[in-house]
């Protein structure tokens, strides 16, 4: 039986894959795929918003603590860079559960992305029935991130703590979505 013969390996290497983490050479490729998935989600919604943030939603009664429009666009680019990079330290680590905790994220995502056309797009055609559906899209989306974070805690401390500041985001965003519902 011929033998393969191994590449060589520096010790570093060798530590790295020993403790379950990629290669370096594989790592900030794959940071870029996660901050290329939270910018393809948050142009998407920028898209959906962008049309109706002066529209409808300029007139539509909002919560008394309501933040002014400008503060979403910064909040939200921080939340995603924060969310990429939460998903790349678990993916970077290849331990049990990284598929499940990954999954999770994925699902939580979709949810994000589903969340502003549904909110911002369809309440001209839908009226107050597409706030209810977007209310219960944020509610699901609170409940993956929450299954995320419990994921992501164990493979990656940091990860699951970076994650937080999302959720925090998220409830308060709930908050403005059946405020909205209630009041529009």
């Amino acid at each position: 039986m011929a033998s393969v013969e191994q590449p060589l390996r520096s010790e570093s290497e060798h530590r790295e894959l020993a403790a379950g983490t990629r290669r370096p050479a594989v790592q900030f490729p794959g940071l870029l795929v996660f901050l290329a998935a939270s910018a393809v989600v948050a142009g998407l919604g920028g898209l959906a918003t962008a049309n109706n943030v002066n529209g409808w939603y300029a007139a539509a009664v909002k919560a008394p603590w309501s933040p002014p429009n400008w503060v979403f666009g910064p909040v939200w680019t921080t939340l995603y860079v924060a969310m990429a990079v939460a998903a790349w330290l678990v993916w970077r680590r290849r331990a049990e559960g990284t598929s499940a905790a990954l999954a999770a994220y994925t699902t939580q995502l979709v949810l994000n992305l589903l969340w502003t056309p549904v909110f911002f797009g369809l309440y001209p055609a839908l009226g107050t029935l597409a706030l209810w559906i977007a209310f219960g899209i944020i509610v699901a989306l609170s409940a993956a991130v929450v299954v995320t974070v419990l994921h992501f805690g164990p493979i990656s401390r940091t990860a699951g703590l970076l994650m937080l500041p999302y959720f925090a985001w998220i409830i308060f965003a709930s908050s403005l979505n059946l405020w909205a519902v209630l009041n529009n």
